[in-house]
């Protein structure tokens, strides 16, 4: 049987690392030397997303400074983030997960920056909207 929205938010755990992180721009040339600080961070989360304008790096905040030198004209954010995980193995044919997820944080007033991974969805909020973000969804899932 199909999950449904409700069940999935009743039975997730909403998991965060406590820590900081940066939301890095790179110019689309620089895929090998975002790819190898993506190798060396050696956290749990990172991220590293290749389009046809850039290059994008989420790494933990700490770990900016022991890789700048290797990454040529970066722009990093100067919002810090946290991150939020869904931590339930989501079927990759649900519809409407994040909808609903989003829906309930707009309307709190809180940005979002949404990724999936295979089976789970993460969230990255501005630190500054961290406990309104996670108050929002433990609302949305009682």
């Amino acid at each position: 049987m199909p999950q449904t929205i409700n069940e999935i938010l009743a039975g997730a755990s909403l998991y965060t690392d406590d820590q900081p992180y940066t939301l890095i721009k790179l110019s689309p040339h620089a895929i090998m030397a975002a790819a190898g600080v993506i190798a060396e961070v050696g956290e749990p989360f990172s991220a590293l997303l290749v389009d046809k304008d850039e290059v994008t790096l989420l790494i933990p905040q700490e770990a900016v400074a022991d890789f700048a030198r290797r990454l040529p004209g970066y722009e990093a954010s100067a919002t810090s983030y946290r991150l939020i995980t869904f931590d339930v193995v989501l079927e990759p044919d649900l519809v409407g997960f994040m909808a609903v997820i989003s829906t309930a944080l707009a309307e709190a007033g809180v940005s979002i920056l949404p990724f999936a991974a295979y089976s789970r969805d993460h969230l990255f909020v501005a630190e500054a909207d961290f406990a309104k973000a996670m108050d929002t969804l433990r609302r949305l899932q009682s």
